[in-house]
Parts: C-alpha cells; structure tokens; sequence
C-alpha cells in the first residue's frame, strides 16, 4: 500500500490540515471531527487489489469521520465498505443502528447514505472498499446488515476474517493476475458471510457458492490431515453434500479430492523434514495421517524424488 499520510513526517502545526484532506477528499467525500488541540498520531495507506479498494488506519488520537446528507447529495458513489478491526473498538453507525466492533470482528456499511465511524482511542483497522454490483445480493437485505459485527468464530466468516487481515497485510505483494482472481476470493467470502448471516445464501449466484464450498473444504481437510480415515466420503458428509457433488467441485482444481488430501499431507511433511530436527520420520508421516512407514516412504519419493530421511539430510547440508 501507498503511505497517504504519516503524522511522524510532517510538522505538528499542519498535521491535522493534512489528515483533514486526506480523509475527508481523498477517502471521502467525508466530514471529520476532531479535537483541534488535540495531539494527532497516525497513518493512513492506501492500495488496490483488482476492483476492491484496501485501505489501512493507524491512530491513537481520538475523533470521527462522518458521512452526511449533503456530502452524500455532492457526490455518491455506489461503494460498499467493509470495515475490519484489527485493534482497538472502533463505534460504526448507520441506519439507526449502533456497534463497537471488537479485534477480528468485520461490518459492512453502505457509503451511499449517512453513517459515522468513531475512534475514542487507539484503533488499528483495515478498510475495504468496492462496488455494490460487486456483491450479488439485494441492497435492501444488506441494508439490514448495516453496522452488524460479524465476527470470524464460524462459518464463512471463519475464513474470510483470516483472509481480509492477510490482504491488508500483503496485498503489495501480488501479481495483477493473482491479485484479480484473489480480490473473486474475496468478495465470494465477504458475500457468503454476509448472505449466511441474512440467511440469504441462495441468493448468492450458484457459482459463487460453489467457490465459496471448495474454500470451506479446503479449509477442513488441512485441519483435519491428521486423521487417517480422512477420505471424500468424511469430508462430503462434513458439508452435506454427495461424494458425486464434491468430486465435481474439484474438476476445477484438475486433481481429484483423494490426491488433494495426498498432497496436502505430503506437502505438510516436507515442510517438516526441511526444517530438520531429530524427530522420527514415521512419527511425522503419522501426524498427517499417513501412518504406514513404507506406504508413506513410497509416496514421498514418488512425489520429490528422494525417500524422506534423505531429503532432511539434504536439508540440512544446505
């Protein structure tokens, strides 16, 4: 992300005059309050992954921006912005409802009416923003939604709280075509989260569901490698769909679900055999599920061309 602004770069006498400008033109078109005798600390930055703004806020210096009734009449964009406290308890309101958001919990308001998001001490958050086409459920349910903490304990919202801070944190980092295809990822679990707290979800396009699924089952078979009767039947009774269904959710992946499993477990393993250590080879193999020391030598060969114990000798060497 581009640095907008840093207080510690610029002289306590045009600090506030730069945050001013900064959220209230750049960001905006906002109205912010704040004590003007007030110390200000802060940074802001700003990036973009695909069409999804991604935006981060440091401050420790108490104050609100507000969107009013008439910036809204001078310029309204039709944006959604999602909001993800990464620290502190930042106070979101819209559409007469109030919420203090609490570390790892997100919600979602929309910037075409009036709203306030308040600091009253120190906050760290990520800001996302995007089009509202862009979420394929009606404006009228997600109004109901406003200013609604959706925490990341379960359900989609367990993966996509996760997957926001990753990209606030990364997003830089990405190639314009990954960064395409992850901003999809992004607004399919933001949506699902969404729609799953509407109960809305067939609302949601048949694709966008299924994504969402194959993200969901990815992240149940790498939390549950260890168990050696993990198999397409366990992890399609899991998500209550046919083992006929899952197979077609992986068409996509070009590999099958039983080789996906495979892979991650052997994958999981060379991650540590590389790292070296004196811990048995069976004892690691048996971690993941995979615990017939010939069967699982056979396979790791196979896969990186070495048995294993020769691959953490040749670890270590280098």
């Amino acid at each position: 992300m581009s640095v907008l602004i840093r207080t510690s770069d610029l002289p306590a006498r045009r600090r506030h005059e730069m945050w001013r400008s900064v959220v209230c033109d750049t960001l905006g078109p906002l109205d912010l309050r704040i004590d003007p005798d007030a110390p200000l600390r802060g940074e802001i930055e700003l990036g973009r992954l695909g069409p999804v703004g991604v935006g981060s806020v440091r401050t420790s210096t108490p104050h609100s921006v507000h969107r009013t009734p008439g910036l809204i009449s001078r310029d309204n964009p039709e944006l959604y912005r999602v909001v993800l406290t990464l620290s502190g308890s930042p106070r979101l309101a819209q559409d007469g409802r109030a919420t203090q958001l609490s570390r790892g919990e997100f919600a979602i308001y929309d910037f075409t009416r009036p709203y306030e998001l308040a600091y009253d001490s120190a906050v760290r958050l990520a800001v996302f923003s995007f089009p509202r086409d862009l979420l394929t459920l009606p404006v009228d349910a997600v109004a109901r939604l406003a200013a609604v903490p959706i925490g990341g304990e379960s359900g989609t919202a367990a993966l996509a709280v996760p997957l926001l801070r990753r990209v606030a944190a990364d997003h830089e980092t990405y190639a314009p075509a990954s960064a395409a295809r992850l901003s999809g990822v992004v607004m399919d679990l933001v949506g699902t989260a969404v729609a799953e707290r509407l109960e809305l979800t067939r609302a949601l396009p048949e694709d966008s569901r299924e994504r969402t699924l194959l993200l969901r089952v990815h992240a149940f078979i790498e939390q549950h490698l260890g168990d050696p009767e993990l198999d397409p039947a366990a992890v399609a009774a899991a998500h209550h769909v046919s083992v006929r269904y899952l197979h077609r959710l992986f068409e996509p992946e070009q590999t099958t679900v039983a080789a996906w499993i495979r892979q991650r477990r052997l994958e999981r393993c060379r991650a540590e055999l590389a790292r070296g250590g004196g811990e048995p080879v069976s004892a690691i193999a048996s971690r993941y599920g995979l615990p017939d020391s010939a069967h699982f030598s056979r396979l790791f060969r196979r896969a990186y061309g070495m048995p294993p114990a020769e691959y953490r000798r040749a670890g270590a060497v280098r």
